[in-house]
């Protein structure tokens, strides 16, 4: 979407591969500033036309400062403003040392450093809302300060805000993913949560949204040749025969006891759970990982390893969204980033807070 003409525009903070920032576009509040830290990061960006009206800048947030990002809204002449971004964030101890609004400045704990930031920007510019995305665990009982301290800082800043435990299956990602948001505004919130598109098949006719989408639905089109890739081959690996005999859906445990498999070839609950993890055709897909390690899925139901195209649309990228990189720097890129789909749903609901 076009930054003229537009009511709301975002400034996007840790854009990774750009999943929030799409999101954002598709909920109709273009992106007019995008920062990563990660060089592949930021030539991906750039290589698409969502940001062909975006700056674009590559950098530690730490070194980027607020007049330098607030002197491009003033550039562009925008209306309202949003920050948006998932700040990377390290466990926390009960007794972590945290940033409060007076003296956020001064502290530099590593571990507070990112999330720092995001609020630095956020306090600085006061924008009239933003959203902010991390893991689930964040929520944990051990993490507690952080989610505390963070809201704390936003209500002396004006905002009035929910704290959302969201599914990526329930806006039309193909994928369990888990994640929160903290979604705060300088308006109204018009509902509780943002908008679900999808729900499990047998609750479509009670509610009147839509089935879950199946990974066979998102990634068919891509089980052809033409997309080989040579990370794919698992034939002649360590697990090969053993992946061969996992059923689609399932992992390792279904060849142990526990499963009543003959002769069993592991112990259930001894190996990650995502050993020889399997997708199905039928099913959404498992959470896609930023690093993988070498037996460690989903595997596509086809014993081979995920293609870029298939991961990507599991995630809910466009089909033509180019990314640029390593093998490795591409699967961490896709899996670290929001869905678009997902990040889409949670802009509207703030969007809606703002008209």
């Amino acid at each position: 979407m076009s930054i003229l003409g537009a009511k709301i525009s975002a400034i996007s903070l840790f854009s990774g591969a750009g999943g929030l920032d799409i999101g954002s576009h598709l909920a109709g509040v273009p992106v007019i500033f995008s920062t990563d830290i990660e060089k592949d990061c930021i030539d991906t960006l750039k290589k698409n036309s969502f940001f062909n009206d975006t700056k674009i800048v590559h950098g530690d947030l730490f070194d980027i400062s607020s007049r330098q990002i607030e002197n491009e809204v003033v550039k562009k002449k925008i209306n309202k403003i949003i920050v948006i971004g998932g700040a990377p964030c390290q466990p926390f101890s009960k007794a972590g040392y945290w940033v409060t609004h007076e003296v956020r400045l001064g502290i530099r704990d590593p571990r507070a450093r990112l999330v720092n930031e995001f609020l630095r920007v956020v306090t600085d510019l006061l924008p009239d809302g933003f959203v902010f995305e991390n893991v689930e665990s964040l929520l944990h009982p051990t993490n507690k300060i952080i989610v505390e301290q963070f809201t704390n800082v936003i209500q002396k800043a004006g905002y009035e805000f929910k704290i959302i435990r969201a599914n990526a299956l329930d806006y039309g990602v193909p994928q369990r993913r888990k994640r929160i948001f903290i979604v705060g505004t300088k308006g109204t919130f018009k509902s509780d949560e943002p908008r679900k598109t999808h729900c499990p098949k047998e609750n479509c006719l009670k509610t009147g949204l839509k089935p879950y989408v199946t990974a066979g639905e998102a990634i068919n089109e891509f089980d052809d040749d033409k997309y080989f890739e040579e990370y794919e081959v698992t034939k002649g690996g360590t697990y090969y025969r053993e992946l061969c005999e996992v059923p689609p859906g399932m992992n390792y445990k279904a060849l142990t006891a526990w499963a009543g498999y003959k002769n069993p070839k592991f112990e259930a609950d001894k190996r990650f759970w995502s050993f020889l993890l399997k997708l199905s055709p039928n099913q959404p897909s498992w959470t896609i990982t930023a690093q993988p390690g070498p037996w460690v899925g989903p595997f596509h139901w086809n014993n081979r390893r995920l293609r870029v195209p298939e991961i990507a649309a599991l995630q809910s990228f466009p089909k033509d969204y180019k990314f640029s990189g390593t093998r490795r720097s591409i699967q961490k890129q896709i899996g670290n980033a929001v869905p678009p789909l997902m990040g889409k749903a949670m802009i509207e609901y703030l969007k809606e807070s703002l008209e």
